[in-house]
């Protein structure tokens, strides 16, 4: 028998069975410096074990006895349970000590909150020799109710789960235990508490006010979180008690798992998480070519905005490339170009590209089975990384932290902009769809940092490669008639008891609104201030426009004439592209059947804003970045940023080059350089008359800004060469 602690206790008391016959799949734990074995059936070490034994560490309990084979058949198919009691009765034949006190119990759903020493006291107070956990519903025979000793308080029934008691009456008991593997437990050990001599012979009675043991099922309205001093209890608000042992038992899994996230001290108040650096895998070490060998799967499923952008990103991801491999599945012809774009420029980067076509018509569910299933039969595959196209990632360590946690299946907590919205749910309902937990704020909203056990995770996450060849080896675990594939995967993974994870330890990015998305533009990206501002922004609004105020960018060319940095060179050109895409350019005469009146004293050849559908999007580009400029240049100005008109001019040397001296029908106007002088055209600029003042080198991005009516007559000076465009708006006319 090996221990894995190094611990020796002065008083350490186990049972001795000879190693030949000892059952290697029973587990004891032992308390030190206590006269308490704690049993459990372990047929294999699954995330619910480990939890189990941490929390069992938690409190100085000793693990025996674990890294022997098991040879007794898969104790997770069995139905009945009766596999426990044929196994600690083996154990206990042998055992000669009378006064040891037993903890059996289940593991793989369970978890301590409190130590040895309160369980012992909790044990003698109840003063019999064997206390069953109890329950409040009777399980699996409810023609034995009426044979139930009624309690003081609290609840009736047995619950075989979890039980303690002195090794002599324990072991006469089990000792008539005749049954199968497959019969219930639940019901042998009922038929002898009911039994009223066999009841009073061993000396049995339930823990009816849950002292000792909590079972969920049945209870979860009577049991709420109690954060202590640097810890956490489960306390029974029925009976105001605060139970030493958490039992998940039934269909209350992901109940036990969201305690666990806390219970014992996991996570707490003062400390925050307190295993979030346990058994981290360190990367520092590794040269390139020794990084695991990981699958990206990358999917698009709708039209999605930002998807060149989300391949500049993929390219930043801190990770060899030469030990990744890539899948792409696009089901949307509409982003065949951009995918073409970056498996012609970057595919050679990778150790190998795969990709599925729309004009193949393979469903999602059927592709994500498809690439698990590649990595499944890769030998050299060690992790799965699911990157949904609408995943902006903007943390280039993303891969390297999840690997590094070390977990099975673990995402990074992305949100959705000024929303609750999230990658993952906190908890699911009876039919399997989203609920919210009493934490999920909370943890989305930052103000509770960890690494969670969660129900659902979805868009982004890494899972273990190995659970593929194990839990996981079905080859449809993303297919459901019912179940959408995200939901059909976590199902799959809930029901294989393989935990999911999610952190928010770090920032790691968001993820877009695909909601109202057009695909009729050329540059439909341009259209997204509104469902996606912060995208948009990042891409189409100047680098420099935030330290405009704090680094004085403003420049004063001309008196009460400003000049700023605020679109981005991708703005200018998607711009001018989408206006020569839609190329309804007007004659540049005075008739204008556009405008109010149908006559234009100062025409230009131009596209208006309404025309390509965009006078809202640009409407709100003036209002969030214009206006601000606005009433800190002109004090005492406050703009709504309302336009008469907003129009893209064009200019060039054999159509219409310059724009003769006149006032703008405006407050203020903006006149914005779309394009570069020197690069794309020549000559150009604005000359404003009264002062004798030109400005003839415009910056791409830049936007002039100045009075229009009354004070600024102006005009546009010649385009010698090239082509130049300019957008410009009139506002508060």
């Amino acid at each position: 028998m090996s221990s894995v602690s190094n611990a020796q206790p002065s008083r350490r008391w186990a049972v001795r069975v000879p190693a030949r016959a000892r059952p290697p799949w029973i587990l004891p734990v032992i308390a030190p410096r206590e006269k308490l074995l704690v049993l459990t059936v372990a047929t294999k070490e699954t995330d619910g074990f480990r939890r189990f034994l941490k929390s069992a560490r938690n409190f100085n309990y000793t693990v025996l006895g674990r890294g022997q084979k098991w040879s007794g058949g898969d104790y997770m198919s069995a139905p009945g349970g009766g596999q426990k009691v044929r196994l600690l009765k083996e154990a206990l034949q042998e055992t000669k000590s009378e006064d040891q006190v037993l903890l059996f119990t289940d593991s793989y759903d369970a978890v301590f909150a409190s130590g040895p020493k309160e369980l012992l006291r909790k044990f003698q107070q109840a003063k019999h020799k064997v206390v069953f956990s109890s329950e409040r519903l009777i399980w699996p025979d409810r023609h034995l109710e009426d044979k139930h000793p009624h309690v003081r308080e609290g609840n009736r029934f047995l619950g075989s789960g979890g039980f303690m008691g002195y090794l002599s009456n324990i072991r006469e008991m089990v000792a008539n235990w005749t049954g199968e593997d497959a019969d219930s437990d639940q019901l042998f050990f009922t038929k002898i508490y009911v039994d009223p001599d066999k009841r009073k012979s061993i000396n049995i009675t339930v823990d009816s006010r849950c002292r000792l043991f909590q079972n969920l099922h049945g209870a979860l309205d009577d049991v709420v979180l109690k954060f202590e001093d640097g810890r956490v209890r489960a306390r029974n608000v029925l009976y105001d008690t605060l139970p030493v042992l958490i039992h998940g038992n039934g269909p209350t899994k992901l109940q036990i798992n969201y305690m666990g996230n806390y219970i014992p001290k996991s996570w707490t108040f003062e400390n925050g998480c307190t295993v979030c650096q346990d058994d981290l895998r360190s990367l520092a070490a590794l040269k390139d070519s020794e990084y695991p060998l990981v699958s990206i799967g990358i999917f698009i499923q709708q039209p999605t905005p930002f998807v060149s952008v989300f391949f500049e990103r993929l390219l930043k991801l801190e990770y060899p490339k030469d030990r990744l491999k890539l899948f792409i599945y696009n089901q949307e012809p509409h982003h065949e170009p951009q995918v073409s774009s970056f498996l012609r420029d970057h595919g050679g980067l990778y150790q190998d590209v795969r990709s599925i076509t729309p004009k193949e018509d393979m469903d999602s569910a059927a592709a994500r089975d498809l690439v698990l299933d590649i990595c499944r039969k890769d030998t050299d595959c060690d992790y799965f990384f699911n990157l949904d196209i609408e995943v902006v990632l903007k943390n280039e360590k993303t891969l390297k932290i999840l690997i590094e946690q070390n977990l099975p299946v673990v995402a990074p907590m992305i949100t959705r902009a000024a929303r609750l919205w999230s990658n993952f749910w906190g908890a699911v309902s009876a039919d399997g769809y989203y609920a919210r937990s009493e934490d999920y704020v909370d943890i989305v909203q930052g103000r509770r940092v960890g690494v969670w056990n969660v129900p659902y995770v979805s868009n982004v996450y890494l899972l273990k490669a190995h659970l593929l060849r194990s839990q996981l080896k079905d080859s449809a675990v993303f297919t459901s008639h019912s179940l959408d594939p995200d939901m059909a995967f976590c199902h799959s993974l809930r029901s294989a008891g393989v935990f999911m994870f999610v952190t928010n330890m770090q920032t790691f990015g968001r993820i877009l609104s695909t909601e109202n998305y057009q695909s009729t533009h050329l540059h439909n990206d341009l259209w997204q201030i509104f469902e996606n501002p912060v995208d948009w922004e990042e891409r189409y609004i100047h680098q420099n426009y935030s330290r405009i105020m704090r680094d004085k960018l403003i420049e004063t060319p001309c008196p009460d004439v400003y000049w700023f940095p605020v679109f981005s060179d991708v703005a200018c050109t998607h711009l001018v592209e989408e206006m020569e895409h839609f190329g309804k350019w007007s004659g540049g005469g005075n008739t204008d059947t556009r405008i109010q009146g149908g006559y234009e004293n100062v025409p230009t050849i131009d596209i208006h804003m309404n025309q390509i559908n965009f006078e809202k999007e640009w409407q709100k580009f003036l209002v969030e970045y214009v206006a601000p400029i606005t009433e800190k240049m002109y004090p005492g100005y406050y703009t709504k940023a309302h336009f008469e008109l907003a129009f893209v001019v064009r200019y060039k040397p054999d159509e219409q080059p310059s724009l003769r001296p006149h006032h703008d029908a405006s407050t203020f106007t903006i006149n914005i350089a779309l394009n570069q002088l020197g690069q794309d055209y020549q000559g150009g600029g604005c000359r404003f008359l009264r002062y004798g003042c030109s400005i003839q080198a415009p910056r791409k991005g830049w936007a002039l800004m100045h009075p229009g009516r009354l004070t600024h007559y102006h005009e546009g000076l010649p385009t010698t060469a090239g082509t130049r465009y300019i957008a410009v708006s009139f506002v508060d006319p």
